[in-house]
């Protein structure tokens, strides 16, 4: 199973840098859970994460972007190495040149264009340099700063995955939005 190629210390894009995720990220991490308290929603997870599952995070993500499997990154704003957000690459199968993305922007640095240069600049990457063929984001068709974010990044509108994910009240549908090699090229 093919690995995640080194990633540089930092990954600079248009107005934001991007960072291999870190202990000292979880701080910044917990007090975006409490300043937006649907963050944890948005994000697919059951609740908003403690500090001890962060650092078991941080433990393991050696050995995740060894196989393969996971890449977490963590996005800062120009001139800053604190914690803005995360672009977490997950689902990956490199082996079939493919992989999921997640990301999420801390609510004092939203609509600054943060999210959308670091899924350019991730993407970007993946494809270059991970050999990607294919990177996607699966939003909630609800998640209109997502969605423009998405636009903004380059991705490509797919369509509706309907009741893709599975909730507490039932079942949730899923935009699917997607960069490719071929959107990469010169005149594309």
């Amino acid at each position: 199973m093919p690995s995640f190629p080194p990633f540089p210390a930092s990954l600079a894009g248009d107005g934001v840098t991007l960072r291999l995720a870190a202990e000292r990220d979880i701080p910044e991490i917990l007090i975006a859970h409490q300043d937006d308290p649907e963050l944890f929603r948005r994000l697919r997870m059951q609740r908003p994460p403690s500090g001890a599952e962060l650092g078991r995070r941080t433990e393991t993500a050696d050995t995740e972007r060894a196989v393969g499997a996971r890449l977490w990154l963590t996005i800062l704003a120009p001139g800053s190495d604190e914690c803005r957000g995360q672009v977490d690459v997950h689902d990956a199968e490199l082996q079939y040149g493919r992989a999921d993305l997640q990301i999420w922007v801390v609510p004092g640095f939203r609509r600054r264009g943060l999210g959308s240069a670091a899924l350019a600049a991730g993407g970007r990457w993946l494809i270059e340099k991970a050999r990607a063929e294919r990177v996607q984001l699966l939003i909630e068709p609800d998640n209109e700063a997502m969605l423009a974010t998405a636009v903004r990044a380059g991705f490509t509108h797919e369509g509706l995955l309907r009741s893709h994910w599975r909730e507490r009240q039932g079942r949730a549908d899923a935009e699917v939005w997607s960069l490719v090699r071929r959107d990469l090229a010169p005149g594309s």
